[in-house]
């Protein structure tokens, strides 16, 4: 089975200081990703004070709206604030079996959770967890072993993992933790490799020695903002289960104009020999 997803960070859907409403162009272009499921982070369940700033602003909620007919959506609510609330949100073409929301907030300044939803992957359960981390480097590494004692305690290995968002790691120091505590992959890693290298590095029994000779070789994350001029690598997706087939960095107009980080897309395929040895 294919795939495509995308990751976005949408700014809370407006421009710096909120001065222009951005959230309807962000509705048209996330259409043109054509993804079936879209890992979006800085989403407005609420705002009181956009709503009466900007004509049109939506009824809806950000990921409601977003999600139109088109799409399911689930929503993780982490910071409340006096005239409303932001998080993370999935959009999902395809079934959602159950949605929960985990606060990792390391300090009363920043507050982050992360989202882990359940969908219906062809005749499996895949698990997607849309992350926004913290600022601060050990604000980080604590809350990337949060991501990782749930997965390890909620994710059965054979079933397909998908961990996406906005990392804030522009250091790049979080992968080498999470390809050797979970055994995944980065999208752009693979994407960097020669084609025909793929294969056998994705199909081997031992996954964590595969992904170590993977992160040998220099990891060479997306730059995603800002949007632009992108030279930092903060937007992410890690996979397991999956084989790489694109990946791609929507930079350029429209996304240089949307919000403060463009979005990455990638197409998959599900690797189900990779889950039967996994």
């Amino acid at each position: 089975m294919k795939l495509r997803i995308a990751t976005y960070n949408i700014h809370k859907g407006v421009s710096a200081f909120g001065r222009k409403a951005r959230i309807h162009d962000l509705k048209e272009a996330i259409k043109l990703l054509d993804a079936d499921l879209v890992f979006l982070q800085e989403v407005q369940g609420q705002h009181d004070h956009h709503a009466k700033k900007h004509a049109n602003w939506p009824e809806q909620a950000q990921h409601e709206f977003l999600a139109g007919d088109s799409h399911l959506s689930a929503y993780g609510m982490n910071a409340v604030y006096e005239h409303g609330h932001h998080g993370n949100a999935l959009l999902s073409r395809l079934p959602i079996l159950q949605a929960s929301n985990h606060d990792v907030s390391d300090h009363a300044y920043e507050q982050r959770g992360i989202l882990h939803v359940q969908i219906q992957l062809d005749d499996v359960q895949a698990h997607c967890f849309v992350i926004h981390l913290g600022l601060f480097a050990a604000s980080r590494r604590r809350q990337i072993q949060a991501l990782i004692q749930q997965i390890q305690t909620h994710v059965p290995h054979n079933q397909p993992l998908i961990i996406a968002g906005d990392f804030n790691d522009w250091s790049q120091r979080l992968s080498h933790t999470l390809y050797k505590e979970l055994g995944v992959i980065e999208a752009f890693d693979i994407a960097n490799h020669k084609q025909n290298e793929v294969p056998s590095m994705a199909l081997k029994r031992d996954a964590l020695s595969s992904v170590k000779t993977l992160f040998q070789a220099k990891s060479k994350h997306a730059r995603t903002f800002p949007a632009g001029l992108p030279w930092l690598s903060l937007d992410r997706v890690y996979l397991r289960g999956f084989q790489v087939e694109q990946a791609h960095v929507l930079s350029g107009k429209p996304w240089s104009q949307l919000s403060d980080h463009v979005p990455i897309a990638v197409d998959l395929k599900l690797n189900r020999l990779q889950l039967h040895h996994g």
